[in-house]
């Protein structure tokens, strides 16, 4: 009987993650056990958890075994799935690399929201091909508190609602999901972000994220900003045949988005491995009980 599990924490802008590698998909991780290891006091702590499976050994990827050696299974820190996090990508990029599965240069990640391009870069940060965004129709509105904002509706294969305001701190503490309406609009449940300008083409955010509360950092989300404030400004790579890159700010650090003539979307940051150790199993059957 297996008594220790081997982990990895890292972190994409502060966006932080327990890594767990389990490349033939021999490891039961119900939602209790990932809240449990994501807990930040009683656990390992983390905003997610990056469950490392060769696609082929997982049911949900191994229709994209043939384009991507592995799948990112990403699990929210409260247990819950999720389709895609660019900041999980570089972090799990950076894993593979780290474990000799990868060298610098290319490779293809294989994630719920489709195959991922992800390229390491010798300078150390790594980029994500984090696909194109789709703008829904219909108005939408976020509020904290008394305060109320039109918001953006961007789809990053994860849904998000991106407002304008005036100050980062009317977000509020973010503990709880900003109510939205209409509910129609998100009917599993939204990351928000909250957006300031800080100079031509560059914006600051905090975001709220649906299963996680406030984190350091959401690379989906910073996508979806970009996108939203590039529309804002009249910019739209489609029309003009000119790419529009934003660098965004986040609490934990700075992303560099890049959304090209065809609509794909590029993200550049770092991504750390800090640590590596063993999860007791016997503690891990205990806490989910």
């Amino acid at each position: 009987m297996r008594t220790r599990i081997a982990f990895l924490k890292g972190h994409g802008t502060e966006n932080d993650f327990v890594i767990v590698p389990d490349p033939e998909n021999a490891l039961d991780l119900p939602p209790a056990a990932v809240a449990a290891l994501c807990d930040r006091r009683a656990g390992i702590g983390g905003d997610g958890l990056l469950h490392v499976v060769r696609s082929a050994a997982h049911p949900e990827a191994a229709h994209m075994a043939g384009e991507a050696e592995w799948f990112m299974d990403y699990r929210n820190g409260d247990g819950s799935v999720a389709e895609m996090c660019g900041n999980g990508v570089r972090v799990f990029a950076r894993y593979l690399q780290r474990a000799g599965h990868v060298t610098e240069g290319d490779l293809a990640v294989a994630t719920r929201g489709g195959v991922k391009s992800v390229h390491i870069a010798k300078d150390g940060d790594v980029t994500v091909g984090m696909g194109k965004a789709l703008l829904p129709e219909g108005d939408v509105t976020v509020s904290v508190g008394d305060r109320s904002w039109p918001a953006r509706n961007v789809n990053m294969g994860n849904p998000h609602a991106v407002a304008f305001v005036d100050d980062l701190a009317h977000a509020g503490d973010l503990y709880s999901p900003p109510p939205f309406s209409p509910a129609a609009a998100y009917p599993s449940g939204v990351n928000v972000e909250f957006v300031v300008d800080r100079g031509p083409r560059h914006v600051a955010m905090r975001v709220h994220e649906r299963g996680s509360g406030e984190t350091r950092s959401c690379g989906t989300g910073a996508c979806a900003v970009a996108v939203a404030t590039a529309r804002r400004d009249g910019a739209d790579p489609a029309v003009t045949g000119s790419p529009a890159t934003y660098t965004v700010d986040v609490p934990g650090g700075t992303l560099v988005i890049t959304e090209q003539a065809d609509g794909e979307i590029e993200m550049t940051g770092p991504a750390v491995i800090v640590a590596e150790g063993e999860i007791d199993a016997d503690w891990l059957e205990n806490a989910v009980r």
